[in-house]
C-alpha cells in the first residue's frame, strides 16, 4: 500500500473507511482464529501437511489484522504521535504481514510442487520438518524484504496519512509492488501451469512418475484452491493499483478498506474449499443442534418397582387374632 501525495485532508475521510476495515479485520481474526482451534482439536484427521500450511496462512491474517487496526488507532486516536522512526517501524510492520500473507500461499504452491512432482523420488520433500523449514524461510524472507523501509527515509510522519510510501518515491513504490505482491503471484501461478502440464504429459506417456488419477486430480483441486484464495487475497489491491494510474482519493480510500475484506472473504473461502474442514465444521454444528433425548429407564423402573410393593402390601392377608375371654 502506498499513500497519496495530495494535501492532507481533513481526518474524518477515514473514520468510515477504517471503521469498516477495522469490522472486517475482526471478521478475518475470529474465522482464522475458528479454524486454528478446530485443526488443532481434531486429530489425526486435519493433522496433515497441508493444513499445516493453512495455519500458517491464518497465523499470517491475524497479524495482518492487528497491525492494519493500530495503524487506525494511530491514525484517528493520537494524531499527537508524531515521530518518524514510529511511524517507519508502523509501515515496516505493515508491508511484513501484508507480503508474509502472499509469501504463505507460495509455499503452500511448493508443497504441492513436491507432493505432485517429487514426492515419489525423494521422500524427505513431504514430511512434516521438510514443511516446518518452508514456514521458516518464509517469515524469513517476508521480515528481510521490507527492510528498505526502516533503512531509509521514504516513511516519516504525515498528518491524516498512514504511515506508507509516498507515491514520489517511484523506485521504493515498485521494488513493494513487485517483492510483496508481483513475485509470489507469478511464482504460484507458474508452479499451477508446470504442474498441469506434468499431469497432462504423464497421462499421455502412461508413465508412473506422477501418483494415480485421482491423486492428480485431487493435487490439481488443492492447487486451484491455492489460486482462488490467493486471487481473492489480491482483489483487495485493486482500488490502490487503479489509485496509482488515476489519482483519484476516493479509490485510495477503498483501498484501505478492500484489502481486510479480502482477508476476510478469503478465510471464509479457506472453510468452504477445503473438504475436510467443512466436513468437521458441519459434524460440529450437527452436534450441537442434535437434542440428546433424556434416559427414563432407570426412573420407570423404579416406578414400577414401587408400584408392586405397594400392591403387595395392601393385598396381603392380615394376621389372625384370636379371641381372649377376659
Amino acid at each position: 500500500m502506498n499513500s497519496t501525495e495530495e494535501e492532507p485532508g481533513p481526518i474524518e475521510n477515514y473514520y468510515l473507511v477504517c471503521s469498516l476495515s477495522a469490522i472486517f479485520a475482526v471478521t478475518a481474526v475470529a474465522i482464522s482464529i475458528t479454524i486454528l482451534i478446530i485443526v488443532q482439536r481434531t486429530k489425526p484427521r486435519l493433522h496433515t501437511v497441508r493444513h499445516l500450511l493453512m495455519c500458517n496462512t491464518c497465523i499470517a491474517s491475524i497479524l495482518y489484522c492487528i497491525v492494519q487496526t493500530n495503524n487506525y488507532i494511530f491514525l484517528i486516536f493520537f494524531p499527537s504521535v508524531t515521530s518518524d522512526i514510529s511511524c517507519r517501524w508502523r509501515g515496516y510492520f505493515s508491508y511484513i504481514t501484508i507480503s508474509a500473507i502472499a509469501y504463505s500461499f507460495l509455499i503452500q504452491a511448493i508443497s504441492r510442487l513436491f507432493i505432485v512432482v517429487f514426492s515419489t523420488k525423494y521422500k524427505h520433500l513431504i514430511t512434516f520438518k521438510t514443511h516446518y523449514i518452508l514456514i521458516i524461510i518464509q517469515w524469513f524472507t517476508v521480515i528481510i524484504i521490507p527492510i528498505p523501509t526502516i533503512i531509509t527515509k521514504d516513511i516519516y510522519y504525515r498528518p491524516n496519512k498512514l504511515c506508507w510510501v509516498p507515491l514520489k518515491y517511484i523506485i521504493h513504490v515498485s521494488y513493494g509492488y513487485i517483492a510483496y505482491y508481483t513475485i509470489p503471484a507469478l511464482s504460484v501461478g507458474t508452479i499451477y501451469i508446470f504442474i498441469y502440464y506434468q499431469v497432462k504429459r504423464a497421462k499421455k506417456e502412461a508413465k508412473t512418475l506422477l501418483r494415480l488419477t485421482y491423486g492428480e486430480k485431487r493435487d490439481l483441486e488443492l492447487l486451484r484452491n491455492i489460486v482462488i484464495l490467493l486471487s481473492i487475497y489480491f482483489m483487495g489491491g485493486i482500488p490502490t493499483l487503479l489509485f496509482l494510474v488515476s489519482s483519484q482519493k476516493i479509490l485510495y480510500l477503498m483501498g484501505i478498506a478492500t484489502i481486510s475484506l479480502t482477508v476476510a472473504v478469503e478465510k471464509l473461502c479457506t472453510i468452504l474449499l477445503d473438504h475436510e474442514l467443512r466436513q468437521v465444521i458441519r459434524k460440529l454444528l450437527t452436534r450441537v443442534r442434535r437434542i440428546t433425548p433424556v434416559d427414563n429407564t432407570n426412573i420407570i423402573a423404579r416406578y414400577r418397582l414401587n408400584q408392586t410393593n405397594i400392591q403387595q402390601i395392601i393385598v396381603q392377608p392380615l394376621p389372625k387374632i384370636q379371641n381372649t375371654l377376659f
